[in-house]
């Protein structure tokens, strides 16, 4: 069992923080683009995209770190 503050969990918490980051950004390019601003929903889009390329490989690597920590 990883203690409360290993690498593992603190990087799990951060990766938490970045998906409700990323559903608070949906939420307010959704609101942007409704009113009319297709730019700058646009723009965020973009954003939106990197963070979800990089969920999956930030997700990876915390299974490996949890694997290893699991294996000591």
């Amino acid at each position: 069992m990883p203690s409360e503050y290993s690498l593992p969990v603190v990087l799990e918490k951060i990766y938490e923080n970045q998906l409700a980051l990323e559903a608070a950004l949906m939420e307010l390019v959704l609101l942007t683009e409704h009113q009319g601003n297709e730019a700058i929903g646009e723009n965020a889009r973009c954003a939106l995209e990197r963070i979800g390329e990089n969920a999956g490989f930030i997700k990876q690597g915390l299974a490996r770190l949890i694997a290893k920590e699991q294996d000591l």
